[in-house]
């Protein structure tokens, strides 16, 4: 124990170091020490491990000697073991040192090329690196070179998408950054130069687009107006089938079905939609679209102004048709442009429209002073409604005002027609028209269903009304025609009887007025105001004609209106005119009549001798009633032949009895009441024979002419009877003088002196008979005295 210490000493004193205690222990541990000799050899460096084994065993050998001294037997074993160990230590030595000869050998030229493949290997990656940086350049300077092109050619949706290419693949990964900065600087300025580029075509296109509305307009007109043509064509086959087939002749009506060959609309919104996309990209879209709705409006607001320097009836046509267009061009942005308008935008942009237009139209309407010049608009209106109306606008409101103006148009038309009603009137000399072949007749007549027969009568044909008559109707007509313009296509389909309404009041109020003026004009002779008589029967007739004319307009069956009540009111008007018109003429007969008779200066109320010659008066009444009834049997129905017969008969009977009463006749005798019994006699054989040769005894066969002098033939008999003191026996006055009036024949009876107005009248002519009458006529005088 006390000899280890100075052995650890002596140990490091002999440069022991830490290597060899680990080598030592490696040994005392039984180790493999395989490990650490190929270390040795692979770092070069097998010299310091052979001489730490050298001196391992040197220190193993002191250690050895030491131990074999303590344990000799022991020593000696570990030292013919360590002489092993240090054999196979040599041969160990000898192995390594050629093995690492051999792979000096070998790994120095293996290291070489090694050197050289790395080295290889670096150039290759960097060659790599650089093609592909270069690459990478190629592709963005050919992207820029396209966009460039592109711009160039103003093809900016493919300039952008080169633009979008760059930015999205290539703009993070540009490896030079020279090139990178440029290409992030040029990007928005080619998108602000693209932006305006296409901004400028926009608003070109805003310009064109709307100059061509105009056009777009007509044409979109126009093909509603060939529409409605088409479809009139058809309604008129349709009006003439009914009425062949009304009258009895068979007619087949079909119903060609047209292709229509008119080519849709035709507009380009090629820039609007390129631009519109271009914004996309751009992502300027929500920009665009209020950018686009504001420019429309305001070209919208500027449509709707209307021109100042025209008259609205010239200008109308350009002014609704460019709102046509303009709407139309909407509604085709807004099915196709995927989102530019919304159809919110496009409801307000039709609501202003319609707002302003009512205004226009309702301004417009109220200055008018012509029936055509609103029409002419009206139809234009409802031309732009069938047009818009296709593309889904709502033209109700529009519409809506000419059913407001429809009373000013009618009182306009109205004014017209009583214009020309007026001037036919005036102009017309109330004679029978002559007609010399059928197509006058056709014209005049069988147009307006006058005719009183079927048959074509011979020509020359001489009508029983004057040129008024057709003339008025033609005006009716073409008043029906411009009622029912007006009315069609409007906001009501079925508009017949407001058509009707105004039909009545253009017979009534003014048809009927200047019939009533005129027949009510001074200057009017007896022909004239039979023949304005006759024209009322005519028109009074052609009423149902109008009716039947106004349904077929209207579309309405005519079988629909020959129903009871379905005529005019104006009829009934017209047939009082009629009558006004008969009282007038009567009047005027009465007048001339009064010219003839003038029996007060006719007669001679106090002859001594009897007259044996007929007067003259009464040949001229004859003569003139003569002429009277047989002008009124050609023109006159026979019941107004009844009543001017009957009237001017029933006022000489008057005129016969009145020339008793008046006070210019003091007293008369039996000579002028035979001589009034002659006329009368003369007058009843012509009432006689007029009313049988006239027709009217198989009409009235209870009535007569010579009836309307009952009251002048009781009075004429009254005085030459011999016994007229029967007259206040009730039986006999009921049966032969009940025509008379009481208070009238007592003043005619005081009047009656059955003698000669001579000196010696007392005392000449009396005989038995005379004395005989007087007597009684005395008694008659006195009763009638007592009686009133």
């Amino acid at each position: 124990m006390d000899a280890k210490p100075p052995k650890r000493r002596t140990a490091i004193e002999n440069g022991e170091t830490g290597e060899d205690l680990v080598l030592a222990t490696l040994i005392g541990n039984g180790d493999d020490l395989g490990p650490l000799v190929r270390h040795a050899f692979e770092m070069g460096r097998p010299e310091p491990l052979v001489q730490q084994l050298k001196h391992l065993m040197k220190k193993k050998e002191v250690e050895i000697e030491e131990l074999c001294k303590t344990h000799y037997e022991e020593f000696i074993r570990a030292v013919d073991e360590l002489r092993g160990v240090l054999v196979d230590a040599e041969e160990l030595k000898s192995d390594l040192a050629s093995d690492n000869f051999r792979l000096q050998e070998v790994g120095s030229a293996l290291l070489l090329k090694l050197e050289e493949l790395l080295e290889s290997y670096s150039i290759k990656k960097s060659v790599t690196e650089a093609i592909k940086m270069s690459k990478i350049c190629i592709e963005v300077l050919q992207l820029c070179v396209k966009c460039n092109t592109h711009l160039s050619a103003g093809q900016f949706y493919l300039a952008l998408k080169a633009v979008d290419l760059i930015e999205k693949n290539y703009l993070k990964n540009i490896p030079v950054n020279k090139i990178k900065i440029v290409i992030e600087k040029a990007i928005p300025i080619i998108k602000a130069h693209v932006e305006k580029k296409v901004t400028t075509h926009f608003n070109e296109w805003l310009v064109h687009i709307r100059s061509s509305a105009k056009n777009i307009g007509q044409t979109a007109i126009g093909h509603a107006a060939s529409a409605r043509q088409r479809e009139e064509e058809t309604l008129e086959r349709q009006r003439k089938a009914e009425e062949m087939n009304m009258y009895g002749m068979e007619f087949v009506y079909t119903l060609d079905e047209e292709v229509s060959e008119e080519s849709p609309l035709k507009f380009d919104l090629t820039p609007l939609h390129r631009s519109y996309h271009i914004h996309a990209c751009l992502g300027l879209q929500e920009q665009f679209r209020e950018y686009y709705y504001k420019n429309r409006m305001l070209q919208l607001t500027s449509d709707l102004q209307i021109s100042s320097s025209q008259a609205f009836v010239e200008s109308h046509h350009v002014y609704l048709a460019q709102i046509a267009g303009y709407f139309i061009v909407e509604d085709r942005v807004l099915r196709t442009s995927g989102g530019l308008l919304s159809d919110e935008q496009v409801e307000t942009m039709w609501e202003t429209t319609v707002a302003k237009v009512t205004s226009v139209l309702e301004t417009q309407f109220s200055l008018m002073r012509s029936a055509t010049h609103l029409l002419l608009v009206k139809d234009y209106i409802t031309l732009l409604g069938a047009a818009l109306t296709q593309y889904g606008y709502k033209v109700g409101s529009i519409l809506e005002v000419l059913d407001k103006s429809r009373d000013k148009y009618h009182d306009l038309l109205l004014e017209e027609c009583r214009q020309q009603i007026s001037n036919i009137f005036s102009d017309d000399t109330c004679e029978q028209m002559v007609m010399k072949k059928d197509a006058d007749y056709e014209s005049n007549v069988l147009a307006f269903h006058l005719q009183a027969s079927d048959i074509m009568p011979a020509f020359p044909y001489i009508a029983p009304f004057s040129s008024m008559v057709p003339d008025s109707c033609r005006v009716v007509r073409s008043f029906i025609k411009g009622s029912v313009d007006y009315l069609s296509h409007g906001v009501n389909c079925n508009f017949y009887d407001t058509v009707r309404k105004y039909l009545d009041k253009l017979l009534i109020d003014v048809l009927n007025e200047v019939i009533i003026n005129k027949v009510h004009s001074t200057g009017l002779g007896e022909s004239q105001a039979m023949q304005i008589a006759a024209n009322i029967s005519y028109l009074e007739g052609a009423c149902d004609f109008f009716v039947q004319h106004a349904a077929q307009l209207c579309g309405i069956p005519v079988r629909a209106v020959e129903r009871p009540r379905a005529g005019l009111t104006a009829q009934a008007i017209l047939k009082t005119s009629r009558d006004e018109a008969y009282l007038a003429l009567l009047n005027l007969v009465h007048s001339k009549l009064e010219e003839f008779m003038a029996l007060t200066e006719n007669i001679n109320w106090t002859s001594e001798e009897l007259a044996q010659n007929k007067n003259d008066y009464m040949n001229e009444v004859v003569f003139y009633l003569e002429t009277l009834l047989s002008k009124a049997q050609q023109i006159l129905p026979l019941d107004a032949l009844y009543k001017v017969g009957s009237g001017a008969l029933e006022h000489i009977s008057n005129s016969i009895v009145a020339a008793f009463l008046s006070d210019s006749v003091k007293r008369f005798n039996a000579n002028a009441v035979i001589v009034i019994n002659n006329d009368l006699k003369m007058l009843e054989n012509f009432a006689d024979e007029r009313f049988e040769s006239t027709g009217l005894k198989e009409v009235y066969k209870d009535g007569s002419f010579r009836g309307c002098l009952i009251e002048a033939r009781q009075l004429i008999n009254l005085l030459s009877s011999s016994q007229p003191e029967n007259f206040m026996n009730p039986v006999i006055r009921q049966k032969n003088y009940n025509a008379l009036d009481y208070k009238k024949v007592g003043i005619i009876c005081d009047k009656f002196k059955d003698s000669a107005d001579g000196i010696f009248g007392s005392l000449s002519n009396r005989n038995t008979k005379t004395n005989s009458r007087k007597k009684s006529m005395d008694v008659l005088k006195k009763r009638l005295k007592d009686f009133n």
